[in-house]
């Protein structure tokens, strides 16, 4: 079975990181578990954290971000420091590792 794996990343801002994945981690893994997920991981980074999920069904991901436990926890995070991505942490097609500092602006 082929898991379609999705990554929810949030950088450290105006507070860390880690403070949003300890008020929110339990949320998140119980919405998780409970709307079709078959694997989850947390993981840190030097920037923030990654929440990875993988779904069976690709559609399930637009069930889980819809659930109101989850729609709070990304709305907890300022625009800028959040990411939702197709594929694991870091796996999101970027041919280069990201660099620490500033993001570039458009």
């Amino acid at each position: 079975m082929e898991l379609s794996w999705w990554s929810i990343e949030v950088r450290d801002g105006e507070y860390p990181a880690r403070q949003w994945r300890d008020a929110h981690s339990a949320a998140l893994i119980e919405s998780t578990v409970t709307h079709g997920a078959r694997d989850w991981s947390w993981r840190s980074e030097d920037l923030g954290v990654v929440f990875e999920i993988g779904f069976v069904d690709a559609d399930d991901l637009q069930r889980f971000r819809r659930l109101p436990a989850v729609v709070a926890a990304l709305d907890a995070v300022a625009s800028h420091s959040l990411y939702v991505y197709r594929g694991r942490g870091g796996s999101a097609g970027a041919a280069e590792p990201r660099r620490q500092g500033p993001l570039p602006v458009a």
